[in-house]
């Protein structure tokens, strides 16, 4: 069954204008004002603007007069579409193939068998808002098995995430206010003037009279909320993108057949690519079906390619998962992210030893859901700041630990507080008690002054001052850390931790 995600942007106009100018104060107070004529008001309000008690639809005179240090910017709603066109492309290179603007102020993505590939609905939307939220957009995300169930959901519940299990979509809007059904205000007006308030109210009269009254508009809205009827998703598409597409008289749904002609839209996209110069990175296979819904496959490489047999094999293997139904219309294959690509002549083997290539390799289990990184060295003295993820493919980097730099092997996963004598504060201990052993210092090197912010996976330290490495009788070498409040009046005002072991 379809799941569909929606992803409401309630400050769009004014997160806009932060992303904008950066400048602007986090605690200033900023309202959108719209005009009509002589008439001004506010359209859009940032979370201290409503703290301060401003709303949408308050005129602009009023808004000013509640809050004098009001920043006040004209409606620019061409710049908002084109923002919220520009988050849907990058939506749509990052989560799903299928994703629509819904509205003035959301998105809806089609996610269907999605959803595992980051360990389930509850992580996907988790990731999706937090992802929003560090681009300094503020999203509300729902999904639910139609468009206009997850569109009301979105809006009408102020979690930041919402999932309306499967098969429930009935008990999840009967409750919602008709300004959700997306109808025109005026249809809303009248069914309000008529007694009704909420969807459900509305979903439990019989039709033939609404229709009547209202036209087809008022049950079709319905029928596709709780699935009675199905609403396709038109993507958004990048006029750079390359796409090819191919048309059938009579619909087809055999396995061999699709497969026959997605190995055809697969050549000329790769003439396609040829002719640019491009190697292709990211490439969807959009499939219209008869009754007007679509299904899309994604497959990515680790680096450009556009190679036949390998974007044709990718696909093939993943072609398996497209359900037919009663027959498929069109298939279109596009390139949504694709980079430069030049020939290159590869040497024979009798001159160079030839080089294992692994991107094979990568691309399938890349497609299959699984996340392929290389791990690179950071120059650090931190065990958990000495690595960095890279793509799987990138070239070898010339970055190296600093051997100088000692980093134990073990980590506890929580620091244990032990007890220590030193002669002198700043001096190392002379020996220390940790899980009921004592152990005398045999040597030991330090302190290692800390510098900056320092992470440390317990809350119970204060600030890190410095670090020794010190080695007991037994031969073993250990990781202490000296925290405290900045007073060096004896070792009775620090705290000391021992964090990593040594081979």
């Amino acid at each position: 069954m379809t799941r569909v995600v929606s992803i409401y942007l309630p400050d769009l106009a004014t997160d806009r204008i932060r992303r904008a100018d950066p400048g602007i104060p986090v605690e200033q107070a900023v309202a959108v004002i719209a005009r009509s004529g002589s008439k001004r008001w506010v359209s859009a309000v940032d979370a201290p603007a409503r703290k301060a008690g401003l709303r949408v639809g308050m005129p602009a005179a009023k808004a000013q007069a509640l809050f004098q240090g009001l920043m006040m910017i004209d409606a620019d709603p061409i710049a908002d579409a084109a923002a919220l066109e520009r988050i849907a492309l990058w939506a749509l290179t990052i989560y799903s193939p299928i994703v629509a603007v819904d509205g003035t102020d959301g998105l809806v993505l089609d996610t269907d068998g999605a959803d595992h590939l980051q360990g389930g609905e509850e992580p996907m939307l988790t990731r999706i808002a937090n992802q929003f939220r560090a681009k300094g957009l503020t999203a509300r995300v729902a999904i639910a098995d139609t468009w206009g169930a997850a569109h009301a959901c979105a809006r009408a519940i102020t979690r930041e995430t919402v999932i309306v299990p499967r098969g429930e979509i009935v008990r999840a809007v009967e409750k919602l206010p008709l300004s959700l059904l997306r109808l025109s205000p005026k249809i809303v007006d009248d069914l309000r003037v008529l007694g009704f308030q909420t969807i459900g109210e509305l979903a439990n009269t019989p039709r033939a009279p609404l229709a009547l009254r209202f036209g087809p508009e008022l049950g079709r809205r319905i029928d596709q909320m709780l699935g009675r009827t199905s609403e396709p998703i038109e993507p958004v598409r990048s006029p750079e993108w390359i796409e090819v597409t191919r048309q059938f008289a009579e619909p087809i749904g055999a396995a061999e057949t699709i497969n026959k002609y997605v190995g055809r839209l697969v050549v000329e996209l790769v003439d396609e690519l040829q002719r640019k110069g491009l190697g292709v990175r990211r490439t969807d296979l959009i499939v219209e079906k008869v009754d007007g819904t679509r299904q899309a496959i994604r497959a990515g490489t680790a680096k450009p390619a556009r190679d036949v047999t390998w974007l044709t094999k990718l696909f093939k293997d993943r072609t398996e998962k497209i359900e037919p139904g009663f027959g498929i219309e069109r298939l279109t294959l596009v390139a949504v992210m694709s980079e430069p690509l030049e020939e290159e002549q590869r040497s024979s083997s009798l001159v160079e030893e030839q080089v294992d290539d692994i991107t094979p390799l990568i691309d399938i289990l890349g497609n299959r859901g699984s996340r392929v990184y290389r791990v690179a060295p950071v120059a650090s003295d931190v065990p958990e700041r000495s690595v960095q993820r890279i793509a799987a493919a990138a070239e070898p980097t010339s970055d190296t630990w600093v051997h100088e730099w000692k980093r134990p092997v073990r980590l506890l996963h929580k620091p244990d507080l032990i007890e220590v004598m030193a002669l002198m504060p700043d001096h190392p201990p002379v020996w220390f008690s940790w899980r009921g052993k004592r152990r005398r210092v045999k040597c030991a090197d330090g302190p290692e002054r800390v510098y900056g912010e320092w992470w440390v996976r317990t809350s119970e330290l204060d600030a890190v001052r410095d670090y020794f490495v010190v080695e007991d009788d037994a031969g073993e070498r250990y990781w202490i850390f000296r925290c405290g409040d900045g007073v060096d009046a004896g070792t009775g005002s620090h705290k000391w931790f021992l964090h990593g072991i040594f081979a």
